[in-house]
């Protein structure tokens, strides 16, 4: 329905007021499905991206919705969750009209996000004393060698190669040429698509949003007179004017129902275990998840310690989704900075067997799927990453801290009676020896080489083109589509269109479902085996990280140097989860 349509709908006095979705992103939109109480009470009033996905996409074709109303709020959301949002309102906006309403861009701080996903809106209200901070982009390194070397803490680490440069907050005492370049092109990418889209969206000349990126921040009448924004208004007048132009006149002027997207689609579409099960007899694309930081043994939801993917879990998910019959082909949705090489290459192994079964694989990509993340998605039929996703980094890094010096100036006393001549290998008490740092550097040596020859046969590139493009270099979404580390820029709603042409299925005739389907209250059972469909739920151990408890973790109660450096590490974005980790914490702002 185009804005003419609704205009005479509201002038058909007989007619129901239409409904007007609303999509409050205030609140944040949360990616996955609850995992624990905790995310459970907090999905009463944030929706997932499943329900806006599905709700937006029926919503689009429904004869009694008028239109959607995005309200759009700063911080809550990442790049890759705008471009994400953003395509979907794109696509509803071919059937219905959007109009998108803010206080302000980013308040003397950069609204880049928040305005790339507004941009793919028919119309952008903007409050009079709000302003636009189309300011760019900026990621910022930290190195502590400095600090460490004040301490008495020495870092030593090995790295394949020259942009693995992980191990560089910890061990250089400043930033490399390579860290330097590969920063550099990150927001550099970055800022050229948001630059393109923008400038399509809103049907502008590439070189005047430029401009704008450099005269920023803008006032609210400034960005209206350059063509970023259409109208300056408060909220209330946005409402109005959306009641005026898409609602049935009615006894006391023009009415609209309005509902939240989400709202909408549990009371259009359904939900919970009736659903459950109607979903379960209808042929679906399973959607298997990798999110966190990759190890073996089974995955933990987010809490204190931190969201994990385990490969116990993903890999027995994967054999869930080869064991149904109604699947039809997988989505891999990957969000992980990777983590353990042994972990990584379990899970790839269960991707090749499923494909092997005849059901295609697509790998959707989040915010980051490097190393590890990158290592579980490239042996999929099809990669689709989002223009901001931070991948690649097909490298490899290991090392320890030395802290005798640190030891000896507290006074503390440390010894270690070992057997065996490299059982204190990675012991913190003292360096590497010549023998073991050689056998460490082998090791390396090899995984870097596994994992290079591994990528170039899964995305079918020769060696010689694809092991310039590793070396530990951490690309956007948009550089790896163009060196063919990626096939497509796109979300999950893109990755399921892929899966379904793939297995040859209708999209409209299936459900996108999670593995394994299981009722909440079948999670608390026992399972039977490794196998069992609810071994490996999230409340298939009751682990008390998905009841936030993971103070009570024994790591959390070790007084040791290391246990304390790791926590003022980790409390600062600055870990090494596993040889295959992305080069630390890259925020984009």
């Amino acid at each position: 329905m185009d804005f003419a349509d609704a205009i005479r709908q509201r002038l058909n006095p007989s007619s129901a007021a239409p409904t007007v979705l609303e999509l409050d992103l205030s609140r944040g939109v949360l990616a996955t499905a609850p995992s624990g109480p905790r995310e459970a009470l907090r999905s009463l009033h944030a929706p997932t991206m499943r329900a806006v996905r599905e709700g937006l996409r029926a919503a689009a074709t429904d004869d009694t919705v008028a239109g959607l109303v995005i309200h759009v709020a700063e911080g809550n959301l990442s790049l890759t969750q705008a471009d994400e949002i953003g395509a979907l309102i794109s696509a509803f906006a071919k059937h219905k009209p959007t109009l998108a309403q803010v206080e302000s861009f980013g308040e003397l701080t950069s609204g880049l996000v928040g305005y790339r996903l507004a941009s793919h809106a028919q119309q952008i209200w903007l409050q009079p004393s709000g302003g636009l901070g189309l300011n760019g982009l900026s990621a910022e390194v930290m190195l502590l060698r400095g600090t460490l070397d004040k301490v008495g803490i020495e870092p030593e680490f090995s790295q394949r190669h020259e942009y693995k440069t992980a191990a560089n907050q910890f061990a250089a005492h400043e930033v490399t040429g390579p860290q330097r370049e590969m920063m550099q092109r990150i927001v550099d990418s970055v800022l050229e698509d948001t630059v393109a889209e923008v400038a399509a969206n809103r049907s502008l000349d590439p070189d005047a949003v430029r401009e704008a990126v450099g005269a920023s921040p803008l006032t609210a009448t400034e960005a209206e007179r350059r063509g970023l924004v259409d109208r300056v208004g408060y909220r209330d007048e946005a409402y109005a004017w959306v009641k005026e132009n898409w609602g049935r006149v009615g006894d006391d002027g023009p009415e609209v129902t309005l509902k939240f997207v989400h709202r909408w689609a549990k009371e259009k579409l359904g939900n919970g275990v009736v659903q459950q099960l109607r979903d379960k007899k209808r042929a679906a694309i399973a959607v298997v998840g990798v999110h966190g930081g990759i190890v073996t043994g089974p995955s933990q939801p987010g809490g204190l310690g931190g969201q994990t993917a385990g490969s116990d879990t993903v890999c027995a998910h994967l054999r869930a989704a080869g064991a149904d019959s109604s699947v039809k082909a997988v989505v891999l949705r990957v969000d992980s900075p990777g983590g353990s090489y042994v972990a990584s290459d379990a899970i790839r192994r269960e991707v090749l067997r499923l494909r092997e079964t005849g059901r295609p694989v697509v790998a959707s990509m989040g915010g980051a799927a490097a190393s590890g993340g990158y290592f579980v998605s490239m042996g999929a039929d099809k990669v689709v990453a989002g223009a901001a996703t931070l991948t690649g980094s097909i490298g490899v890094l290991a090392g320890k801290m030395v802290t005798a010096g640190l030891t000896e100036r507290i006074g503390l006393v440390r010894e270690e009676l070992t057997a065996g001549e490299n059982a204190a290998m990675f012991s913190t008490l003292h360096p590497f020896t010549d023998a073991q740092r050689a056998k460490l550097d082998a090791w390396l040596d090899e995984v870097y080489e596994d994992f290079t020859r591994k990528a170039s046969a899964d995305r079918k590139l020769p060696y010689e083109t694809l092991e310039p493009l590793a070396r530990g270099r951490v690309w956007t979404g948009s550089d790896a589509v163009a060196r063919g580390l990626v096939d497509e820029i796109g979300g999950m709603d893109t990755a399921i269109d892929h899966a379904c042409v793939l297995a040859g299925v209708d999209r409209d005739a299936v459900v996108a479902r999670g593995v394994p389907a299981v009722p909440f209250l079948s999670q608390f059972r026992p399972a039977d085996s490794s196998e069992a469909p609810n071994a490996h739920t999230s409340l298939g151990s009751l682990g008390l990280e998905s009841w936030g408890l993971g103070a009570l973790d024994l790591a959390a109660q070790d007084g040791s140097p290391e246990a304390l450096f790791r926590r003022v590490t980790g409390a600062l974005g600055l870990t090494v989860g596993g040889v295959l980790s992305l080069p630390y914490r890259i925020t984009l702002g």
